[in-house]
């Protein structure tokens, strides 16, 4: 569906209903301030009960969801998408059945919304409540994962909040066929179906819209895709912003690690699925092992399949190694491909972790406690990790049923965004006849 901002062929109702895009979009804002007013009021019973029935909508329609799908990946294989690309936007049975089973696990999680904060006992004897309220309507722009509209829909409900979503154009049938049932849950439920939303339309002018918060109607926007649309989002968002520009993560093997552990680890890391954002794009080795080290770290890296740009160190081991530029440490490959460099210390791992990666996550293999607490202490990322794999950034890995993105920024929401990061606060005074003088 395709169209201009002046000439949109919504057929809401079957007989081609044309509308401007800004009527368009500011009608499902204020369709979704509206409805996301009740559903910060139900209980959590409600919001539960409509995402079990979601999930069981999902499974219903996974014939229907494959077909449209498959049409998704055509189109996009057409226009010539590389392999990662098709392989974030593809989905199968497994899938299909991972996706419901996600949106009932944030149905099982514990309620988010009015949970006591903090209280505070004044003086003068008011009590001072910080409780847990939804954050009302929440914009999430995403490209090709069609698994992005069940979590962020769900997610949002579980917290409460309205969600409006726009799908990419290679990924909006099936993420309609995911929002369709959302809405059916929702309304099985007894909860207004508008609470979830996409927008219907693929015109690229309707992301211009909703970063200017359709006046007033939207409070956040979660962008989920490459550096160009996040970039685009962080310049011309006009709300607040959850987001990561880029996921250059690293591994780094310090002296102390386990040799066997550090394959395992990095290997898992960089080639589980290479254009997931938590994949390692950088393996940084500690000069104390490269001897022992080095060399049957990247030789398996390159049996696997992953190309290896390194420094001149790296090249040395196996001459399959191709020289790294400046520009490789600062790379999502989003690929199988991995920059390699030999470190001085941990010291010089901290620095070149802080110059060039992107605050996303990080980890280290070390047998070496303190090593591991100076490292957690002084990388700078959402996520530090200690012998464990990059990929294991993700809020399912969390606990958190699910995740509407991963934050990098310095606000309340930073690392795997779940159902309490959606989740504002408000103060309740009480007080026997206090006035104050």
């Amino acid at each position: 569906m395709t169209g201009t901002a002046a000439d949109i062929d919504v057929s809401r109702d079957g007989a081609g209903t044309v509308v401007p895009l800004n009527e368009l979009m500011l009608d499902i804002g204020r369709r979704a301030r509206k409805a996301g007013r009740i559903l910060a009021l139900a209980s959590d019973a409600e919001r539960a009960t409509a995402l079990r029935n979601a999930a069981r909508a999902i499974r219903d329609d996974a014939d229907g969801l494959l077909a449209a799908n498959a049409e998704d990946v055509a189109e996009a294989r057409a226009a010539g998408r590389i392999e990662a690309f098709i392989d974030r936007l593809q989905l199968t049975p497994a899938r299909v059945e991972a996706i419901a089973s996600a949106v009932e696990a944030v149905a099982d999680l514990p309620d988010p919304v009015g949970r006591l904060l903090a209280t505070f006992n004044r003086p003068n004897g008011l009590v001072i409540e910080r409780v847990a309220v939804p954050l009302g309507v929440i914009g999430v722009i995403f490209e090709s994962r069609p698994n992005v509209a069940a979590d962020a829909g769900s997610l949002c409900v579980k917290a409460g909040n309205a969600a409006v979503l726009r799908a990419g154009s290679e990924s909006f049938r099936s993420a309609a066929r995911l929002v369709a049932a959302l809405r059916t849950g929702l309304e099985q439920a007894g909860l207004p179906a508008d609470a979830v939303q996409i927008v219907p339309v693929r015109d690229r002018d309707a992301v211009g819209l909703l970063l200017g918060g359709l006046e007033g109607t939207i409070d956040v926007i979660v962008p989920r895709g490459g550096k160009g649309l996040v970039g685009r989002v962080q310049a011309e968002a006009r709300v607040p912003v959850f987001a990561h520009l880029d996921g250059v993560c690293h591994v780094y093997v310090h002296a102390d690690a386990d040799l066997e552990m550090a394959r395992t680890v990095l290997l898992n890391a960089k080639l589980r699925r290479t254009g997931i954002c938590g994949a390692a794009e950088t393996l940084l080795v500690d000069r104390a092992v490269a001897g022992t080290h080095l060399k049957p770290l990247v030789t398996a890296l390159l049996d696997a399949g992953c190309e290896v740009r390194g420094d001149a160190a790296t090249q040395a081991v196996d001459e399959r190694v191709k020289a790294a530029t400046d520009e490789d440490w600062r790379t999502e490959y989003e690929d199988a491909i991995i920059s390699a460099k030999v470190v001085d210390d941990i010291a010089a791992a901290i620095d070149h972790i802080e110059t060039y990666g992107s605050h996303h996550t990080d980890s280290i293999i070390t047998a070496n406690g303190d090593a591991a607490v100076r490292f957690q202490r002084e990388v700078d990322s959402a996520i530090v990790a200690h012998n464990a794999s990059t990929q294991f950034a993700d809020g399912g890995e969390f606990g958190f049923g699910a995740e509407i993105g991963i934050a990098t920024g310095r606000m309340h929401a930073r690392g795997p965004v779940g159902v309490e990061q959606l989740t504002s606060f408000k103060y309740r005074i009480h007080g026997n006849g206090q006035t104050r003088p």
